[in-house]
């Protein structure tokens, strides 16, 4: 870790004890901080990057009054205000500016050699941050993770749930679980399926429908921007009064009857009382990854984790691809 800190250049020592040093001296520093350690740097960049204690204290898994206790103890060492409160909320003062700019190269540098490190890993131990999207993370992947930390108990599996790209470069998760298309060129990606999507009602509002005793009506969707794009094409109107802002809210809302949405065809063909309005169409199809850091690349637990979804998948395939035989398919004969 590093111990000293001149936060003009954003040179540090690495990997030395704070007592063999008392300062660092770089030749182009006109401000000189020793004794700052990285735990309070790494709280500081939370604060910065997330806008606000409560965020940095959630993106970090500890409590608001610890972040607090450490910002005010790092302004007292340097002497000088970070973080100035306004009404529109946090904002960094001028110094806080500098710190931030000179911590982030400390970061990558700490970050590099921890990633480098752990890939002289031989034991299945320590500690996985993966990070996964809520709706299958809740559902269908739960039992997948469960499987994992039997098979590996000495690995400390923590799940993080976002439906927002964490960061992986800062180190918010060691892997990432992604729906996308494209994938980081700088990170190492493994695409474990593809996620296809139907359109879905309940039964009984699919039957009033094609009985002609029920419109077609279609929830507003603000869950993310390839479900919004995709219902703004089938419903132009935009002539929507029920939104809903997450897919599990999506799936709750079709099964009272509230209309007709897309879901992905792993959730709305695992729910008996939906039925396909419209079958899945190549276009709405998307990527599933599991995408790491390359610092981690040899790391052991980041490996065996891979491998274990990997193997997981090759009997979720079908389910997550939309091919699995649907008694409910949106059909004349069948409402």
């Amino acid at each position: 870790m590093c111990n000293f800190y001149c936060y003009n250049c954003g040179r540090g020592l690495k990997i030395r004890q704070f007592a063999e040093y008392r300062q660092y001296f770089c030749k182009n520093a006109q401000t000189l901080v020793t004794g700052v350690q990285w735990d309070d740097l790494r709280i500081f960049l939370a604060i910065a990057r997330a806008g606000s204690i409560s965020g940095a204290a959630k993106r970090l898994g500890v409590q608001h009054s610890t972040v607090s206790r450490r910002l005010r103890s790092l302004e007292d060492q340097l002497g000088t205000q970070l973080i100035e409160r306004k009404k529109s909320g946090y904002e960094l003062t001028e110094a806080g500016e500098e710190l931030q700019m000179s911590a982030s190269r400390i970061e990558v540098e700490i970050l590099g050699f921890e990633g480098a490190q752990a890939g002289h890993d031989t034991d299945a131990a320590g500690e996985l941050r993966v990070s996964a999207i809520n709706n299958m993370a809740s559902t269908v992947l739960m039992p997948v993770f469960t499987r994992f930390t039997e098979a590996y108990p000495k690995i400390e599996f923590h799940l993080v749930v976002t439906n927002k790209f964490v960061k992986l470069a800062e180190r918010d998760a060691d892997i990432a679980i992604r729906l996308t298309n494209a994938p980081l060129e700088t990170l190492i990606g493994t695409r474990l399926t593809t996620v296809a999507s139907a359109v879905y009602g309940s039964l009984d509002y699919c039957r009033r429908v094609q009985a002609g005793t029920a419109a077609q009506k279609w929830l507003g969707i603000e869950c993310c921007g390839f479900h919004t794009s995709w219902t703004k094409d089938a419903c132009p109107n935009n002539d929507h009064n029920f939104f809903v802002d997450d897919t599990l809210l999506t799936l709750a809302a079709l099964k009272a009857g509230a209309g007709l949405a897309y879901l992905p065809c792993f959730m709305g063909d695992s729910e008996p009382s939906l039925a396909r309005f419209r079958p899945p169409e190549a276009k709405h199809n998307l990527g599933l990854w599991l995408v790491y850091h390359r610092d981690l690349r040899r790391t052991k637990r980041v490996r065996l984790f891979r491998e274990h979804m990997q193997s997981e998948f090759t009997h979720l395939r079908a389910l997550f691809e939309g091919h699995l035989n649907r008694p409910n398919e949106y059909s004349p004969e069948k409402f």
